[in-house]
């Protein structure tokens, strides 16, 4: 009987994310490794997803609403299990890096992360890469560059609304992903907006910092980087009324194109 041809299967991964437009992004990508994405979006889901399967490789946001990705991963290693473990993030400082590193992620991914890079972390974790192999708790962060998104002084300048440029080459040149990245990103723009706006009127610093961290992420993953610049804006410690009718005027630029054919 002629042997049939080996057929390497297929690895499953945990997503656990709660931002919409990340969370879409880094589906869509793993997917298309390909690979199979039990996705989750908090840290009673992921407990309750991990327990009901097997997983190759678990991506893990840093920051869930109802608690931190290393404070999860310490209880599902509690729980005996010992997947590997990956930690995203749109903090770019180093002691946010270490923090993780020591909580015990194999690697640290900075959001946003494009296709290509992000298909050669997970080969790498899952020992399927021709990159040079991660020591344990190696921290890619300085390896893995996130697009050039520069933070400009002055946020209302003139330039495109949409840098397709970055987008596309987050989303490994597929234009159909752009679409629909964008249009997600517009139907929770609003909401967002909101509670930026609930946050600064409460004088609640946290609570600010933790939805511009998120939205950060999803500009860079669409292209928004005028709106990625004026968000950034609004957590300085110079920020005024000007930070915020430039943000609110980028918002409502954005919100009209979808008007627009």
């Amino acid at each position: 009987m002629e042997d049939l041809p080996f057929t390497p299967r297929m690895p499953r991964l945990m997503l656990v994310e709660d931002d919409p437009i990340t969370s879409a992004f880094l589906l869509t990508a793993a997917q298309a490794l390909p690979a199979s994405v039990d996705c989750a979006d908090s840290v009673a889901t992921a407990l309750s997803v991990a327990d009901s399967d097997i997983h190759d490789l678990w991506l893990i946001d840093a920051n869930l609403p109802d608690g931190s990705g290393a404070s999860l991963l310490r209880t599902l290693r509690q729980r005996n299990l010992w997947t590997p473990a990956l930690a995203h993030t749109a903090a770019t400082d180093d002691a946010t890096h270490r923090a993780l590193i020591e909580a015990g992620f194999l690697a640290v991914m900075i959001k946003p992360i494009d296709v290509a890079s992000l298909h050669a972390v997970i080969r790498n974790a899952l020992g399927l890469a021709s990159m040079a192999p991660m020591q344990p708790h190696d921290s890619i962060a300085n390896r893995i560059a996130e697009p050039a998104l520069v933070a400009e002084p002055v946020p209302c300048r003139d330039e495109a609304l949409w840098n397709d440029e970055i987008a596309l080459t987050a989303l490994n040149g597929q234009q159909d992903h752009v679409d629909a990245l964008r249009e997600l990103f517009l139907d929770e723009l609003p909401q967002v907006h909101g509670s930026i706006i609930h946050a600064l009127q409460a004088h609640d610093m946290d609570a600010l910092s933790s939805v511009v961290h998120k939205l950060r992420a999803s500009c860079g993953f669409v292209g928004a980087s005028r709106l990625l610049v004026a968000a950034s804006q609004l957590t300085s410690q110079s920020a005024g009324s000007d930070a915020l009718s430039c943000f609110d005027s980028e918002v409502a630029r954005l919100l009209l194109t979808r008007d627009k054919p």
